[in-house]
Protein backbone atom coordinates (compact mmCIF):
# COMPACT_ATOMS: atom_id res chain seq x y z
CA UNK A 1 0.00 0.00 0.00
CA UNK A 2 2.62 1.91 0.98
CA UNK A 3 4.95 1.52 -1.86
CA UNK A 4 1.94 2.16 -3.99
CA UNK A 5 1.03 5.73 -2.22
CA UNK A 6 4.62 6.67 -3.01
CA UNK A 7 4.31 5.60 -6.85
CA UNK A 8 1.59 7.74 -6.86
CA UNK A 9 3.23 10.80 -5.29
CA UNK A 10 6.50 10.05 -7.63
CA UNK A 11 3.84 10.49 -10.51
CA UNK A 12 2.41 13.64 -9.64
CA UNK A 13 5.44 15.30 -9.78
CA UNK A 14 7.11 14.21 -12.79
CA UNK A 15 3.95 15.33 -14.37
CA UNK A 16 4.06 19.05 -12.52
CA UNK A 17 8.13 19.19 -13.17
CA UNK A 18 7.20 18.42 -16.61
CA UNK A 19 4.18 20.83 -16.80
CA UNK A 20 6.81 23.73 -15.21
CA UNK A 21 9.27 22.66 -18.01
CA UNK A 22 6.81 23.23 -20.75
CA UNK A 23 5.66 26.39 -19.23
CA UNK A 24 8.84 27.78 -19.10
CA UNK A 25 10.04 26.20 -22.68
CA UNK A 26 6.84 28.25 -23.92
CA UNK A 27 7.48 31.49 -21.96
CA UNK A 28 11.28 31.64 -23.77
CA UNK A 29 10.44 30.35 -27.27
CA UNK A 30 12.34 32.16 -29.49
CA UNK A 31 13.60 34.86 -27.20
CA UNK A 32 17.34 36.09 -27.85
CA UNK A 33 20.12 37.06 -25.44
CA UNK A 34 19.80 40.47 -25.36
CA UNK A 35 22.36 43.53 -25.11
CA UNK A 36 22.70 46.27 -22.13
CA UNK A 37 25.08 48.00 -24.66
CA UNK A 38 23.19 52.05 -25.68
CA UNK A 39 24.18 54.25 -28.68
CA UNK A 40 26.50 56.94 -27.63
CA UNK A 41 23.50 59.75 -29.09
CA UNK A 42 20.44 59.44 -30.18
CA UNK A 43 19.67 60.10 -34.00
CA UNK A 44 17.43 62.67 -34.58
CA UNK A 45 15.31 60.75 -37.30
CA UNK A 46 14.98 58.16 -35.30
CA UNK A 47 13.84 60.24 -32.19
CA UNK A 48 10.78 62.14 -34.99
CA UNK A 49 10.27 58.71 -36.33
CA UNK A 50 9.63 57.41 -32.78
CA UNK A 51 7.32 60.49 -31.75
CA UNK A 52 4.97 59.75 -34.28
CA UNK A 53 5.01 55.67 -33.73
CA UNK A 54 4.36 56.56 -29.49
CA UNK A 55 1.17 58.90 -31.35
CA UNK A 56 0.20 55.77 -33.39
CA UNK A 57 0.04 53.40 -30.48
CA UNK A 58 -1.50 56.13 -28.17
CA UNK A 59 1.00 55.37 -25.63
CA UNK A 60 0.60 58.79 -23.37
CA UNK A 61 -3.27 57.61 -23.16
CA UNK A 62 -2.02 54.64 -20.14
CA UNK A 63 1.26 55.91 -19.52
CA UNK A 64 0.28 59.59 -18.05
CA UNK A 65 -2.09 59.74 -14.69
CA UNK A 66 -4.29 62.16 -15.07
CA UNK A 67 -3.32 65.71 -14.47
CA UNK A 68 0.29 64.59 -14.67
CA UNK A 69 3.80 64.67 -16.49
CA UNK A 70 3.02 62.97 -20.03
CA UNK A 71 4.63 59.69 -19.80
CA UNK A 72 5.76 59.39 -16.55
CA UNK A 73 3.26 56.71 -15.53
CA UNK A 74 0.80 56.41 -12.49
CA UNK A 75 -2.50 55.89 -14.50
CA UNK A 76 -4.18 53.35 -12.44
CA UNK A 77 -5.97 50.50 -14.78
CA UNK A 78 -9.08 48.32 -13.29
CA UNK A 79 -8.79 45.11 -14.13
CA UNK A 80 -11.22 41.62 -13.06
CA UNK A 81 -7.82 40.82 -11.28
CA UNK A 82 -7.00 43.87 -9.35
CA UNK A 83 -5.46 47.21 -10.25
CA UNK A 84 -2.02 48.27 -12.45
CA UNK A 85 -0.34 50.91 -12.50
CA UNK A 86 1.61 52.15 -16.09
CA UNK A 87 5.26 52.77 -15.80
CA UNK A 88 7.08 55.84 -15.94
CA UNK A 89 8.63 55.67 -19.31
CA UNK A 90 10.63 58.81 -19.12
CA UNK A 91 14.58 58.41 -19.22
CA UNK A 92 14.79 58.52 -15.76
CA UNK A 93 17.53 56.20 -14.71
CA UNK A 94 15.91 55.21 -11.37
CA UNK A 95 12.42 55.11 -11.86
CA UNK A 96 12.26 55.35 -15.88
CA UNK A 97 13.63 53.60 -18.77
CA UNK A 98 16.88 55.99 -18.29
CA UNK A 99 18.83 52.81 -18.05
CA UNK A 100 17.02 50.43 -20.51
CA UNK A 101 18.97 49.26 -23.80
CA UNK A 102 17.32 48.98 -27.10
CA UNK A 103 17.76 45.18 -26.97
CA UNK A 104 16.30 45.59 -23.61
CA UNK A 105 12.56 47.59 -24.42
CA UNK A 106 12.51 45.58 -27.79
CA UNK A 107 12.41 42.89 -25.98
CA UNK A 108 9.41 44.04 -23.64
CA UNK A 109 7.53 45.27 -26.74
CA UNK A 110 8.01 41.84 -28.83
CA UNK A 111 8.13 39.03 -25.54
CA UNK A 112 6.83 40.72 -22.92
CA UNK A 113 9.63 40.66 -20.54
CA UNK A 114 10.93 43.17 -18.24
CA UNK A 115 14.52 44.36 -17.97
CA UNK A 116 14.89 42.66 -15.10
CA UNK A 117 13.45 39.46 -16.77
CA UNK A 118 10.11 39.74 -15.02
CA UNK A 119 7.09 38.45 -17.28
CA UNK A 120 4.94 41.84 -17.75
CA UNK A 121 1.09 41.74 -17.59
CA UNK A 122 -0.81 42.20 -20.93
CA UNK A 123 -2.42 45.34 -19.50
CA UNK A 124 0.56 46.23 -21.31
CA UNK A 125 -0.37 45.19 -24.87
CA UNK A 126 2.32 42.98 -26.06
CA UNK A 127 -0.05 40.87 -27.11
CA UNK A 128 -0.43 42.95 -30.04
CA UNK A 129 2.71 44.62 -30.03
CA UNK A 130 4.59 41.54 -30.22
CA UNK A 131 4.40 42.70 -34.31
CA UNK A 132 6.15 45.84 -33.90
CA UNK A 133 9.49 45.98 -36.58
CA UNK A 134 12.53 46.12 -34.79
CA UNK A 135 13.05 48.88 -36.22
CA UNK A 136 10.17 51.04 -34.87
CA UNK A 137 10.83 49.98 -31.64
CA UNK A 138 14.23 51.31 -32.11
CA UNK A 139 12.64 54.37 -32.69
CA UNK A 140 10.39 54.15 -29.91
CA UNK A 141 13.04 53.89 -27.52
CA UNK A 142 14.58 56.64 -29.10
CA UNK A 143 11.76 58.88 -28.63
CA UNK A 144 11.17 58.21 -24.83
CA UNK A 145 15.24 58.17 -24.28
CA UNK A 146 14.80 61.97 -25.57
CA UNK A 147 12.42 63.13 -23.71
CA UNK A 148 12.74 64.99 -20.07
CA UNK A 149 14.02 62.58 -17.49
CA UNK A 150 11.13 62.98 -14.32
CA UNK A 151 11.79 61.14 -11.48
CA UNK A 152 8.92 59.20 -10.33
CA UNK A 153 8.55 55.70 -8.85
CA UNK A 154 6.17 53.48 -10.26
CA UNK A 155 3.71 52.63 -8.19
CA UNK A 156 3.42 48.61 -7.28
CA UNK A 157 -0.10 46.74 -8.56
CA UNK A 158 -2.72 45.72 -6.30
CA UNK A 159 -3.52 42.37 -7.47
CA UNK A 160 -5.27 39.30 -6.06
CA UNK A 161 -4.15 35.84 -5.38
CA UNK A 162 -2.86 34.17 -7.61
CA UNK A 163 -3.11 36.38 -10.00
CA UNK A 164 -0.14 38.56 -8.75
CA UNK A 165 2.12 35.43 -9.01
CA UNK A 166 4.60 35.02 -11.53
CA UNK A 167 3.72 31.43 -11.79
CA UNK A 168 -0.05 32.39 -12.72
CA UNK A 169 1.30 35.00 -15.35
CA UNK A 170 3.51 32.25 -16.95
CA UNK A 171 0.70 30.13 -17.08
CA UNK A 172 -1.59 32.74 -18.41
CA UNK A 173 1.20 33.32 -21.12
CA UNK A 174 2.02 29.60 -21.88
CA UNK A 175 -1.86 29.24 -22.87
CA UNK A 176 -2.87 32.49 -24.58
CA UNK A 177 0.60 34.41 -25.99
CA UNK A 178 3.07 33.74 -28.52
CA UNK A 179 5.83 36.07 -29.86
CA UNK A 180 5.53 36.87 -33.59
CA UNK A 181 6.30 38.97 -35.95
CA UNK A 182 4.26 40.65 -38.95
CA UNK A 183 3.90 39.07 -42.16
CA UNK A 184 3.31 40.39 -44.97
CA UNK A 185 0.45 39.30 -47.07
CA UNK A 186 1.36 38.78 -50.29
CA UNK A 187 -1.35 38.34 -52.07
CA UNK A 188 -2.70 41.77 -50.37
CA UNK A 189 -1.45 45.21 -51.73
CA UNK A 190 1.38 47.05 -49.57
CA UNK A 191 -1.41 49.79 -48.40
CA UNK A 192 -3.14 46.37 -46.75
CA UNK A 193 -0.37 45.24 -45.10
CA UNK A 194 0.59 48.63 -43.82
CA UNK A 195 -3.27 48.96 -42.31
CA UNK A 196 -2.89 45.38 -41.21
CA UNK A 197 0.42 46.30 -39.31
CA UNK A 198 -0.95 49.20 -37.89
CA UNK A 199 -4.02 47.97 -36.51
CA UNK A 200 -2.95 45.09 -35.39
CA UNK A 201 0.30 46.06 -34.13
CA UNK A 202 1.08 49.26 -32.92
CA UNK A 203 -3.08 50.30 -32.46
CA UNK A 204 -3.43 47.70 -30.88
CA UNK A 205 -7.17 47.69 -32.01
CA UNK A 206 -7.97 44.29 -30.36
CA UNK A 207 -7.64 45.27 -27.20
CA UNK A 208 -10.94 46.89 -26.99
CA UNK A 209 -12.48 45.47 -30.10
CA UNK A 210 -12.58 41.79 -29.00
CA UNK A 211 -14.41 39.47 -26.59
CA UNK A 212 -12.07 37.95 -23.51
CA UNK A 213 -12.94 34.99 -21.37
CA UNK A 214 -12.71 34.86 -18.31
CA UNK A 215 -9.25 35.16 -17.51
CA UNK A 216 -9.15 38.26 -19.69
CA UNK A 217 -7.49 36.50 -23.00
CA UNK A 218 -9.25 37.75 -26.44
CA UNK A 219 -11.59 35.58 -27.40
CA UNK A 220 -13.82 35.18 -31.14
CA UNK A 221 -13.20 33.22 -34.51
CA UNK A 222 -13.50 36.55 -35.88
CA UNK A 223 -11.46 39.61 -35.90
CA UNK A 224 -12.08 42.77 -33.89
CA UNK A 225 -15.46 40.95 -33.47
CA UNK A 226 -16.55 43.39 -30.46
CA UNK A 227 -16.76 43.07 -26.96
CA UNK A 228 -17.50 44.71 -23.74
CA UNK A 229 -14.38 46.66 -22.62
CA UNK A 230 -13.46 44.87 -18.82
CA UNK A 231 -14.04 47.17 -15.88
CA UNK A 232 -14.78 50.36 -17.95
CA UNK A 233 -18.59 48.93 -19.16
CA UNK A 234 -18.50 50.31 -22.58
CA UNK A 235 -19.19 47.73 -25.35
CA UNK A 236 -16.75 48.24 -28.14
CA UNK A 237 -19.07 47.33 -31.05
CA UNK A 238 -17.87 44.53 -34.11
CA UNK A 239 -15.87 46.06 -36.68
CA UNK A 240 -16.72 42.98 -38.88
CA UNK A 241 -20.69 43.36 -38.68
CA UNK A 242 -22.93 44.92 -41.05
CA UNK A 243 -25.63 45.95 -37.82
CA UNK A 244 -22.64 47.56 -35.87
CA UNK A 245 -19.59 49.30 -37.04
CA UNK A 246 -18.12 48.02 -40.02
CA UNK A 247 -17.21 49.98 -42.15
CA UNK A 248 -17.14 48.15 -45.59
CA UNK A 249 -20.01 50.04 -47.12
CA UNK A 250 -18.31 53.49 -46.17
CA UNK A 251 -16.45 55.29 -48.65
CA UNK A 252 -13.39 55.48 -47.69
CA UNK A 253 -13.03 58.88 -47.14
CA UNK A 254 -15.08 58.53 -44.41
CA UNK A 255 -13.32 56.08 -42.78
CA UNK A 256 -10.39 58.52 -42.85
CA UNK A 257 -12.71 61.23 -41.59
CA UNK A 258 -13.99 59.24 -38.91
CA UNK A 259 -10.52 58.41 -37.73
CA UNK A 260 -8.55 61.97 -38.62
CA UNK A 261 -11.47 64.11 -37.25
CA UNK A 262 -13.75 62.12 -35.12
CA UNK A 263 -16.86 62.62 -36.77
CA UNK A 264 -18.10 61.36 -40.18
CA UNK A 265 -21.80 61.40 -42.14
CA UNK A 266 -22.15 57.99 -41.01
CA UNK A 267 -20.97 58.04 -36.86
CA UNK A 268 -19.43 59.82 -34.65
CA UNK A 269 -16.52 58.58 -32.45
CA UNK A 270 -17.57 59.17 -28.46
CA UNK A 271 -16.41 57.24 -25.14
CA UNK A 272 -13.26 55.31 -25.28
CA UNK A 273 -12.92 55.84 -28.94
CA UNK A 274 -13.50 59.38 -28.40
CA UNK A 275 -9.86 59.54 -26.46
CA UNK A 276 -8.22 57.48 -28.97
CA UNK A 277 -8.73 59.86 -31.71
CA UNK A 278 -7.91 63.27 -30.06
CA UNK A 279 -4.33 61.63 -28.68
CA UNK A 280 -3.43 58.99 -31.15
CA UNK A 281 -5.34 58.85 -35.08
CA UNK A 282 -5.84 62.58 -35.90
CA UNK A 283 -1.81 63.00 -35.99
CA UNK A 284 -1.63 59.80 -38.37
CA UNK A 285 -0.52 60.82 -41.50
CA UNK A 286 -3.13 60.37 -44.51
CA UNK A 287 -1.56 57.72 -46.09
CA UNK A 288 -1.21 55.69 -42.71
CA UNK A 289 -5.02 56.76 -42.54
CA UNK A 290 -6.01 55.57 -45.62
CA UNK A 291 -4.27 52.38 -45.03
CA UNK A 292 -6.27 51.30 -42.06
CA UNK A 293 -9.64 52.55 -43.57
CA UNK A 294 -8.64 50.00 -46.37
CA UNK A 295 -7.69 47.08 -43.59
CA UNK A 296 -11.09 48.02 -41.57
CA UNK A 297 -13.00 47.45 -45.36
CA UNK A 298 -11.80 44.70 -45.84
CA UNK A 299 -12.19 42.25 -42.79
CA UNK A 300 -14.08 39.47 -43.21
CA UNK A 301 -17.63 39.94 -42.48
CA UNK A 302 -19.94 38.62 -39.52
CA UNK A 303 -23.49 36.80 -40.80
CA UNK A 304 -26.32 39.71 -39.80
CA UNK A 305 -28.29 38.23 -37.04
CA UNK A 306 -31.58 37.30 -37.54
CA UNK A 307 -33.37 37.32 -34.54
CA UNK A 308 -36.12 39.98 -33.56
CA UNK A 309 -35.80 41.75 -30.30
CA UNK A 310 -39.42 41.70 -28.71
CA UNK A 311 -40.85 44.65 -28.25
CA UNK A 312 -41.51 46.84 -25.29
CA UNK A 313 -44.85 47.43 -23.70
CA UNK A 314 -47.08 49.84 -25.25
CA UNK A 315 -47.07 52.20 -22.53
CA UNK A 316 -43.47 52.13 -21.98
CA UNK A 317 -43.13 53.23 -25.64
CA UNK A 318 -45.93 55.72 -25.45
CA UNK A 319 -43.61 57.18 -21.99
CA UNK A 320 -40.63 57.22 -24.31
CA UNK A 321 -41.96 58.81 -27.13
CA UNK A 322 -43.58 61.63 -24.74
CA UNK A 323 -39.92 62.27 -23.37
CA UNK A 324 -38.24 62.51 -26.86
CA UNK A 325 -40.73 64.97 -27.71
CA UNK A 326 -39.70 67.37 -24.71
CA UNK A 327 -35.54 66.44 -24.68
CA UNK A 328 -34.47 65.49 -27.57
CA UNK A 329 -36.77 66.47 -30.82
CA UNK A 330 -35.21 70.19 -30.77
CA UNK A 331 -31.90 68.46 -31.58
CA UNK A 332 -32.49 65.58 -33.06
CA UNK A 333 -35.36 65.75 -35.09
CA UNK A 334 -39.09 65.07 -34.41
CA UNK A 335 -38.15 62.08 -36.93
CA UNK A 336 -34.97 60.88 -35.60
CA UNK A 337 -33.06 63.24 -38.67
CA UNK A 338 -30.62 65.09 -37.30
CA UNK A 339 -29.12 68.28 -38.43
CA UNK A 340 -26.10 67.24 -40.79
CA UNK A 341 -22.99 68.28 -39.68
CA UNK A 342 -24.39 69.14 -36.27
CA UNK A 343 -27.18 66.63 -34.90
CA UNK A 344 -26.53 63.40 -35.37
CA UNK A 345 -29.48 61.11 -36.89
CA UNK A 346 -30.91 58.76 -34.38
CA UNK A 347 -33.19 56.55 -37.40
CA UNK A 348 -30.91 53.81 -38.63
CA UNK A 349 -28.30 54.77 -36.18
CA UNK A 350 -26.45 51.70 -35.37
CA UNK A 351 -24.79 53.15 -32.11
CA UNK A 352 -28.28 53.29 -31.26
CA UNK A 353 -29.08 49.67 -32.18
CA UNK A 354 -26.28 47.92 -30.98
CA UNK A 355 -26.74 44.82 -29.16
CA UNK A 356 -25.72 46.10 -26.10
CA UNK A 357 -27.04 49.00 -24.80
CA UNK A 358 -24.66 50.28 -22.06
CA UNK A 359 -22.65 52.98 -24.26
CA UNK A 360 -26.56 54.10 -25.30
CA UNK A 361 -26.82 54.58 -21.57
CA UNK A 362 -24.00 56.09 -20.51
CA UNK A 363 -23.84 58.53 -23.34
CA UNK A 364 -27.52 59.93 -22.17
CA UNK A 365 -26.32 59.64 -18.86
CA UNK A 366 -23.06 61.08 -19.00
CA UNK A 367 -23.56 63.37 -22.05
CA UNK A 368 -22.04 62.14 -25.92
CA UNK A 369 -18.78 64.06 -27.41
CA UNK A 370 -16.88 64.07 -29.54
CA UNK A 371 -13.00 64.61 -29.58
CA UNK A 372 -12.00 68.38 -30.23
CA UNK A 373 -9.40 67.84 -33.29
CA UNK A 374 -7.59 70.05 -35.87
CA UNK A 375 -10.23 69.31 -38.33
CA UNK A 376 -13.22 69.10 -36.13
CA UNK A 377 -11.78 71.86 -33.24
CA UNK A 378 -15.12 72.77 -31.96
CA UNK A 379 -17.45 69.91 -32.29
CA UNK A 380 -21.01 69.76 -30.90
CA UNK A 381 -22.00 67.14 -27.82
CA UNK A 382 -24.86 66.60 -26.18
CA UNK A 383 -25.46 67.46 -22.38
CA UNK A 384 -26.12 64.99 -19.79
CA UNK A 385 -29.39 64.19 -18.33
CA UNK A 386 -28.49 62.12 -15.41
CA UNK A 387 -29.90 64.50 -13.11
CA UNK A 388 -33.05 65.34 -15.34
CA UNK A 389 -34.64 61.57 -15.96
CA UNK A 390 -34.85 58.94 -13.56
CA UNK A 391 -34.38 55.06 -14.29
CA UNK A 392 -37.47 54.56 -14.91
CA UNK A 393 -37.65 57.29 -17.94
CA UNK A 394 -34.30 56.93 -19.02
CA UNK A 395 -35.56 53.06 -19.50
CA UNK A 396 -38.28 53.90 -21.44
CA UNK A 397 -36.51 57.22 -23.49
CA UNK A 398 -34.06 54.93 -24.68
CA UNK A 399 -36.38 51.56 -25.29
CA UNK A 400 -38.22 54.35 -27.42
CA UNK A 401 -35.11 55.04 -29.36
CA UNK A 402 -34.02 51.32 -29.97
CA UNK A 403 -38.01 50.42 -31.40
CA UNK A 404 -38.75 53.53 -33.43
CA UNK A 405 -38.29 54.48 -36.91
CA UNK A 406 -38.09 50.52 -37.70
CA UNK A 407 -35.50 49.83 -35.34
CA UNK A 408 -35.68 46.44 -33.86
CA UNK A 409 -33.21 46.27 -30.69
CA UNK A 410 -34.33 45.13 -27.39
CA UNK A 411 -36.16 47.54 -25.18
CA UNK A 412 -33.43 49.42 -22.06
CA UNK A 413 -34.58 47.92 -18.83
CA UNK A 414 -33.95 49.60 -15.29
CA UNK A 415 -31.50 47.35 -14.74
CA UNK A 416 -29.21 48.34 -17.93
CA UNK A 417 -29.54 51.96 -16.40
CA UNK A 418 -29.22 51.56 -13.01
CA UNK A 419 -25.73 49.57 -13.80
CA UNK A 420 -24.68 52.11 -16.25
CA UNK A 421 -25.55 54.53 -13.27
Amino acid sequence: MRRTVWRGLLAVLVLAAAGAALVAWLNLRGESPVSDQRPASLDAAAVARGAYLARAGNCVGCHTERGGVGYAGGRRMDTPFGALYAPNLTPDAQTGLGSWSPSEFWRALHHGRGRDGRLLYPAFPYPSYTQVTREDSDALWAYLQSLPPVRRANTPHVLRFPYNQQAALAVWRALYFRAEDFQPDPNRSAEWNRGAYLVRGLGHCVACHAARNVLGASRGGFELGGGLIPMENWYAPSLAAAGETSVAAWPAADVVALLQTGVAPHGMATGPMAEVVYRSTQYLSEPDLKAMAGYLQALPQLPPAQARAPAAEPAVLRQGEQLYGQHCAKCHGEQGQGVAGIYPPLAGNRAVTLPASVNLVKSVLHGGFAPATAGNPRPYGMPPFAQQLNDAELAALLSYLRQAWGHQAAAVSLLDVQRAR
